[in-house]
């Protein structure tokens, strides 16, 4: 059974990563979704490339809750997810590798739940700890070994894009509390949680954001960091899996018992 997969963004992908690789589509309420199935070591995994296999859907247009339900009726129990973003301060630096603990979202269209009510019910989810402390151990550990510049925690902000922020946005997240910026992670976090995943995500700061940059923000700038930087993310990624157990300390499995249905 697959119990892990990777949500990757730009250039994440690399099929030399997997052995016996099958492409399966997953038939879902909300869409269905092509998944690439594959082994790592005998560890069987899953993954979805998050704006196609071309990167040709956009952030605020990529279908979110197809993809995690798609996971679930895998059996996927824990997902690592990788995202561009741009850094609110000198000391994360492009190149560098942040492990969100945290999230501010600032979405505009989005659906960030599987309950709307009716026969599925309402569902208030808590979010103290929306990315899983157990999977970002065990990136860390990763990143440790390769001597990785990591930092663990930070707020990632997330827009609704796809145009970048402007100055003034991104002076009003600094002073929100963000770190970094991007333009995905939000609605991931909450529909994995909602059905009870733990969600990991691995921010890959690519650029310092407007105002903070000394010039323009553009998308080759992205793509080129991600270029110098997709050898030690795959790394950090397929690394982890030896480290992710059945036996965890989170409270991610099993949140849903703690949290109150409105029907």
């Amino acid at each position: 059974m697959v119990t892990t997969a990777i949500i990757g963004g730009t250039g994440v992908y690399d099929p030399r990563l997997l052995d016996d690789i099958q492409t399966i589509t997953v038939e879902t309420e909300y869409g269905d979704v092509k998944v690439l199935t594959g082994k790592y070591n005998n560890t069987e995994l899953a993954f979805i490339p998050r704006h196609g296999e071309k990167h040709s859907v956009p952030p605020h247009l990529i279908n979110y809750r197809a993809n995690i339900m798609a996971l679930k009726r895998l059996g996927v129990q824990n997902i690592l997810a990788t995202a561009a973003v741009g850094s609110l301060h000198y000391d994360f630096k492009p190149g560098e590798f942040v492990l969100a603990d945290q999230f501010l979202d600032f979405t505009k269209k989005r659906v960030t739940t599987f309950y709307e009510g009716g026969e599925v019910g309402v569902i208030h989810c808590d979010m103290t700890v929306p990315y899983c402390p157990d999977l970002r151990q065990a990136l860390i550990k990763a990143g440790e070994e390769k001597g990785l510049p990591v930092h663990n925690g930070g707020a990632y902000v997330c827009t609704e894009g796809p145009r970048f922020e402007t100055a003034a946005e991104i002076a009003m997240f600094k002073q929100l509390g963000g770190h970094v910026i991007g333009m995905t992670s939000v609605p991931e976090v909450c529909l994995a949680r909602e059905l009870g995943i733990c969600y990991a995500n691995i921010s890959i700061v690519t650029n310092y954001a407007a105002g903070i940059s000394p010039g323009i923000l553009t998308h080759s700038e992205v793509l080129d960091v991600m270029s110098k930087s997709i050898e030690n993310v795959r790394y950090m990624l397929m690394e982890s899996i030896k480290y992710i157990t059945d036996s965890k300390s989170c409270d991610c499995r099993k949140i849903l018992n703690v949290t109150g249905v409105l029907r």
